[in-house]
């Protein structure tokens, strides 16, 4: 059996470790789609939601909200690996209280992101460093803009959410010249009327296609006139191998803005 060591996650959690890790379940998509990338075949379990890359060769274990906690065990893991946001507290605690080592990750923006993930593949999991981690820190290295643009970014609309300051993908659009309304609000995803969100005065409405998908037709009537941009989720909220292009396919999408339809409610 390997030699026992020990790390400490984005928590401060003090997790054990073998010398060698070769099973690991991962609960959240960004992660899973960053551990197979960098190491295929190290990843033997994932969530139902883990659609990245194409063909994961994973064995399903729910949601991510909902594991299977027996599922998760009977894979013999040597670690798996969290989010603080996307996962639950109880499914974590209980996993842990299981015998199953769980790395945890807290990640509130871009600088965050990219030292979790290297602290998460390189050091907790000894692999080199991959060549996408570099080219997303070198992909993200330009001064924001001076000009920017105030917008509204739904991720929900039964009732309307929106994201918050305090989030990774609003770091993500800031970096890009896009300032989130409302500003100061002190909750990460606040839920706002739509004439709430309509009294703002935004320039832009942003639609990601996740959690909820917006699309041409679902999301602008609800901002008659409104210049929109329909946004790839998986650049906006994923951190993991899509943040080395992510720079390129936001700004192009951002570039490419729609104009709104004239009725809504």
């Amino acid at each position: 059996m390997d030699a026992q060591r020990q790390s400490t996650d984005d928590e401060g959690n003090e997790v054990r470790l073998p010398h060698t890790v070769r099973r690991v379940v991962s609960l959240v998509p960004s992660l899973t789609e960053a551990v197979a990338v960098t190491a295929p075949g190290l990843l033997v379990g994932a969530t139902d939601w883990c659609t990245h890359p194409a063909g994961l060769d994973a064995a399903r274990i729910g949601g991510t909200k909902n594991p299977e906690v027996e599922a998760v065990r009977a894979l013999r893991p040597d670690l798996v690996v969290a989010n603080e946001e996307e996962n639950r507290a109880p499914d974590l605690a209980a996993l842990r209280a299981a015998g199953v080592p769980v790395w945890t990750t807290r990640i509130r923006d871009l600088d965050q992101a990219l030292d979790s993930l290297h602290r998460l593949l390189v050091e907790a999991l000894q692999l080199p460093c991959p060549d996408w981690l570099v080219a997303a820190r070198r992909a993200w290295a330009f001064a924001p803009p001076t000009r920017t643009v105030r917008a509204v970014a739904p991720i929900w609309r039964r009732p309307w959410m929106v994201l918050g300051h305090d989030t990774f993908a609003a770091d993500l659009l800031r970096r890009l010249g896009v300032d989130l309304l409302p500003a100061g609000h002190p909750d990460r995803y606040p839920r706002l009327s739509i004439d709430e969100l309509r009294s703002l005065e935004p320039e832009l409405l942003l639609l990601p296609d996740e959690p909820c998908r917006f699309t041409a037709t679902d999301g602008p009537d609800a901002f008659p006139g409104l210049p929109y941009a329909l946004l790839s989720g998986r650049h906006l909220t994923w951190y993991g191998p899509s943040l080395a292009e992510a720079p390129a396919v936001l700004a192009a999408r951002l570039a490419g803005r729609g104009s709104g339809p004239g009725a809504g409610g």
